[in-house]
């Protein structure tokens, strides 16, 4: 197995750190510091494959493990957050996440999470069948292991800001796709490290999660419009390359969500179930993969709550299997 590395401006390292599913890997960071050492940004999940990766990785750039001084997590998601306890138990490192973030983390894989069973009532209730929403539940335990051990965390607050690698970092509230992701923009070099917020390529998955009230959706879009306003030379996602324009991507991935938006409405002018919309939307082979599944069918759901709220849909049906039409 060979990773795959790139040095960027500044002696920044991207590491591809595999992932076994479609994204193929997550980019990690690691940020050479004033009095020596490095921050990690992301490290990837707890997999054999991602641990041979990181190895071979310091090695081909000279650096030991005893070098990593420090751990920033951008957001809760178990392909970034996922080998932080390993590597703070190895190193001693301290780990930085959000507070929001970290309460994430414990609804998610806490000793008493219930959250898998209350995902799989919450697709029942939209219409999906008991085998996949089974399926979900079962690929989403998975997860534990691969976040495993949980470090012990230092809370970072969404407008201060925090020295890394010899500058100034803002660090800039960045909600839809995670609540409590945090970019993280620097203005003298017009950087912005911006984790799954604005990826290049591939549009952030928006999920609606049970149990709460916000509109995910609503949410990043106003998100979009606020990181529009930044000047960005070079943005570092958390997937695909870094990238030079931060704006006309950003531009991109609202037109995408109006036109998903757009589609939706006009396929509820007959009533739907979200499973039945999602299955036109995304296609009925996610049936026999349940990871993406979820993430098609929660992205569905994001998108009909931002138009019920909007008054754009109206539900119908019973409490047990809801249903969405159009307002005319």
């Amino acid at each position: 197995m060979t990773v795959e590395t790139k040095v960027w401006g500044d002696g920044y390292i991207q590491v591809k750190i595999p992932l076994p599913f479609s994204l193929k890997w997550v980019n990690s960071y690691l940020i050479p510091e004033e009095g020596g050492g490095y921050t990690l940004i992301d490290p990837g999940l707890h997999t054999d494959e991602a641990l041979q990766s990181w190895d071979e990785a310091f090695l081909n750039h000279g650096i030991t493990i005893e070098q990593i001084k420090r751990i920033i997590v951008t957001h809760q998601h178990p392909d970034h957050y996922g080998l932080a306890g390993h590597f703070q138990d190895r190193t001693g490192a301290p780990v930085y996440i959000s507070e929001r973030s970290h309460g994430y983390t414990r609804r998610l894989w806490g000793e008493s999470s219930t959250y898998s069973e209350e995902l799989r009532a919450h697709f029942a209730i939209h219409g999906m069948p008991d085998e996949l929403t089974l399926a979900i539940k079962n690929n989403l335990d998975g997860f534990v292991r691969q976040v495993s051990p949980q470090p012990d965390v230092t809370y970072l607050n969404p407008g201060d800001t925090i020295r890394l690698g010899g500058y100034e970092w803002q660090m800039i509230d960045a909600p839809g796709h995670a609540f409590g992701q945090l970019c993280f923009y620097e203005p003298s070099l017009e950087y912005m490290i911006c984790g799954d917020q604005v990826l290049p390529h591939i549009t952030p998955n928006i999920a609606f999660n049970p149990g709460e009230e916000e509109d995910p959706l609503g949410c990043f879009l106003g998100s979009l419009d606020e990181l529009y306003a930044y000047k960005v030379k070079l943005a570092f996602p958390g997937h695909r390359e870094p990238f030079d324009d931060f704006a006309g991507r950003i531009v991109e991935i609202k037109q995408h969500h109006e036109r998903r938006l757009q589609k939706m409405w006009e396929m509820l002018r007959e009533p739907s179930s979200a499973f039945e919309l999602c299955e036109h939307l995304f296609g009925g082979h996610l049936r026999t993969n349940p990871h993406n599944l979820r993430f098609a069918m929660s992205e569905t759901v994001a998108h009909l709550h931002y138009l019920e709220k909007r008054g754009k849909v109206i539900r119908t049906g019973t409490a047990d299997t809801v249903m969405f039409r159009t307002v005319e």
